[in-house]
């Protein structure tokens, strides 16, 4: 996501930069554990509805439980603070380290 996110209501605008999106959803996926993200500037995307991001998951650990997890981490935390619903959590196991 290269330019900011407008969230406009009655009483005004928030306007949300790429960088702190894109920190949330990196805080979020690597609170699950076995999983990194993978070049947050390159690999996370944040949209009105839709998040993807690449990951590297810890050898050993289930690729798709982890990736599961995420999804559902990230979108809640996406959800949470920024008050935007999200329909799509798009997960890329880039690599296994």
């Amino acid at each position: 996501m290269s330019e900011p996110l407008v969230l406009s209501g009655p009483e005004g605008s928030i306007t949300l930069v790429p960088g702190a999106l894109t920190q949330l959803v990196v805080v979020a996926a690597e609170s699950v554990e076995g999983a990194r993200v993978r070049r947050p500037k390159r690999t996370v995307q944040v949209g009105r509805g839709a998040v993807s991001l690449g990951l590297v998951v810890a050898h050993g650990a289930s690729l798709p439980d982890v990736a599961r997890e995420v999804q559902k981490r990230v979108a809640a935390a996406v959800s949470a603070t920024c008050g935007l619903e999200v329909e799509a959590v798009d997960v890329v196991v880039e690599a296994v380290g």
